[in-house]
């Protein structure tokens, strides 16, 4: 009889070597097969490793098998330690965003509030179609040391585990719970993190006895394997069609998303509008697409949009959406073209079917190769590529002006978010500014959509999708590992910082330097304007109007925490020691860390457009009953 620790269905198989195999653990074995994977990279002939190491927080549940096997493979795979699940998590996704999805990473925790803790993360990569591997620890499937610790206890399924979380924020999931299972689930996971339309996160639960089971693998499964990076052709009949709609078009207006950087189509889009004379709006996720001062860049497009993408975009009588997948602040919840064909160019066909377009499911730089050699020396009405030419030149302008320092828009009082972004850019010299802006949540990202100028593609690196505060560091450190020769800035709210920080001493810890710019408003400056335009008062929201103890809200020197992580830092009281600051900062050999206080009323007045934020039916407040009149009006204006 088998002894109380036991598991005998993991060891069938003899240990007798058996030809053409080796005998690894399950760790062993997926961890060398991710170090065998490459992927092509844009020179002919060449590849490189398509994981750029593991981020792995040990504890019960990874630290035995998972960690002893990213030890023996520490040289192929290196591991990357941080200091909060979550955090690591964000700072892998950012760093898969910021290589176009052609480069990845894969994060490693314990079984329970490590795990956990990977579930927000798993989320915003799903929602951004991005790609991880999050390899969570499990409890024991022998059940021998049942409970384990950090085990869940379901009365109803005693098969349920925490990790089954991760179901609906995975693109793939799958719980190995037997050694052969490697075989068709590494290849499965492997496909879904590299396919254009599928590509999401990926959770490979890994109960902690599976871990250290012994198996003969075939040693051909661990041959390097190169990964192809897909890009479909249209197909013939939806190309047709999409030409004939084209033709028919005389005020087409393109909007640019995230596919587009994916699918390294940034320059095919520009020579594109300017072929066809068709200007061009950008996503969040598709800024950088065209230069900030390509002639045919309109700006930002929607709720965050700038008065050219918008008032264009809204008299156009066919949008082009490019590689997006048309979220409601790009189309103001479906109110901004709600009366314009919509032509949605998309690789994914759950997104290209979206808003009533006609789909052309494709790869966005195939999509316009095809539709360029087809449509000739056809150009869009010359009148309107002309007013497009001169408005997206006046938004430039517009933004010259917001963000130049020159006198002409002086405000007394505290600084603004668009003059720190101002600040921020004047401090490189290089007009084109290739430095790399990160950011996530609250005003921060609606004021970089407008005002950022990013000279090439991925040199702004927004996540909101998901609109996750506490991504700012995390992803800054993740972009920094992707891209070490570049400067990247990360600004943040003074509410983000607060929720995640710890990554600062990670950035520290690694050597990779980190430009921080905090903007201190004193609570969540964001929502409670928005809280104040659905009518009712300020409440919760910024620090003093919380419910408080007797000592009242507390006086948070950033700075000073900062220091306390490892970072240089410095509180600066106006626009002036700002510039002096930044140019400290660059000039520093580590990470640093800039906090200025900020006006927490005041944003930029140009450009927004409606987005539905539901207002009660009912109120006692005069505020809300009138909140409540216009966004029946705005409804009005929505295609349902």
């Amino acid at each position: 009889m088998n002894g109380p620790t036991s598991a005998p269905v993991l060891h069938a198989q003899s240990a007798t070597p058996v030809p053409g195999t080796i005998r690894l653990t399950v760790a062993q074995a997926l961890v060398r097969y991710l170090a065998a994977v490459q992927v092509e990279t844009s020179e002919p002939g060449k590849t490189e490793a398509l994981f750029g190491g593991v981020f792995a927080i040990f504890g019960h549940g990874n630290v035995a098998g998972l960690g002893e096997a990213l030890y023996q493979q520490r040289e192929q795979l290196p591991t990357y330690r941080a200091h909060n699940e979550q955090g690591m998590a964000l700072a892998a996704i950012a760093y898969a965003k910021a290589h176009f999805r052609r480069r990845m990473m894969a994060v490693s925790t314990s079984i329970g509030p490590g795990a956990t803790n990977l579930v927000t993360a798993a989320a915003l990569a799903h929602v951004n179609r991005l790609p991880v591997l999050l390899l969570p620890g499990d409890s024991f499937v022998s059940r021998a040391p049942d409970p384990v610790l950090q085990q869940l206890e379901d009365p109803h399924d005693g098969g349920a585990s925490v990790n089954d979380c991760f179901r609906p924020v995975s693109r793939y999931f799958d719980r190995i719970v037997h050694p052969a299972q490697l075989l068709s689930a590494l290849p499965r996971a492997i496909r879904v993190l590299t396919d254009p339309a599928q590509c999401g996160p990926v959770t490979l639960a890994l109960p902690q006895d599976v871990q250290t089971v012994a198996y003969d693998y075939p040693l051909s499964f661990f041959e390097p394997k190169v990964v192809s990076w897909r890009a479909p052709l249209p197909l013939e009949n939806e190309l047709q069609a999409a030409l004939d709609a084209l033709r028919n078009a005389r005020r087409p207006v393109l909007i640019a998303g995230g596919g587009v950087l994916y699918s390294d189509a940034a320059a095919t889009l520009q020579a594109f509008a300017q072929t066809h004379g068709i200007p061009v709006a950008e996503t969040q996720a598709g800024k950088s697409s065209v230069p900030w001062d390509h002639p045919f860049n309109l700006g930002a497009i929607g709720v965050t949009g700038s008065p050219a993408a918008n008032v264009l975009a809204h008299e156009a009588d066919l949008v082009i959406a490019l590689g997006t997948r048309l979220q409601d602040f790009t189309t103001g919840s479906n109110s901004l073209f709600a009366n314009t064909r919509v032509l949605s160019i998309n690789v994914n066909p759950y997104d290209a079917l979206k808003h009533d377009a006609l789909a052309l499911e494709a790869d966005a730089g195939q999509a316009l190769h095809a539709l360029s050699r087809a449509l000739g020396d056809w150009q869009a009405d010359s009148a309107w590529s002309t007013r497009a030419r001169q408005q997206a030149q006046e938004w430039r302008d517009t933004v010259q002006a917001i963000t130049g320092g020159r006198p002409g828009r002086e405000h007394d009082g505290l600084p603004y978010d668009g003059d720190v972004i101002g600040a921020v850019q004047r401090s490189h010299q290089d007009s084109a500014n290739h430095d790399i802006c990160v950011c996530a949540a609250g005003t921060l990202p609606a004021e970089l959509h407008k005002l950022w100028r990013a000279g090439i593609p991925g040199a702004y690196h927004v996540e909101y999708g998901y609109s996750c505060m506490g991504y700012e560091i995390a992803g800054g450190l993740g972009v920094k590992m992707a891209r070490p020769e570049r400067e990247v800035f990360v600004m943040v709210g003074d509410g983000s910082y607060l929720m995640m920080n710890s990554e600062i001493a990670t950035s520290v810890m690694l050597g990779l330097k980190l430009i921080i710019v905090v903007l201190d408003n004193r609570g969540y400056g964001c929502i409670n304007r928005l809280q104040q335009a659905c009518g009712t008062p300020p409440f919760n929201n910024m620090l003093e109007d919380c419910l408080q103890g007797p000592a009242g809200a507390p006086q948070i020197d950033f700075a000073a925490h900062a220091r306390a992580l490892g970072s240089h830092a410095v509180h600066v009281d106006d626009l002036q020691q700002l510039e002096t600051a930044l140019q400290q900062a660059r000039a520093a050999d580590s990470t640093f860390t800039i906090v200025i206080d900020t006006d927490p009323a005041r944003t930029t007045p140009d450009g927004g457009w409606w987005g539905e934020v539901a207002i009660p039916e009912v109120s006692d407040r005069s505020e809300v009953r009138e909140a409540r009149a216009a966004y029946e009006i705005g409804k009005k204006q929505q295609k349902v």
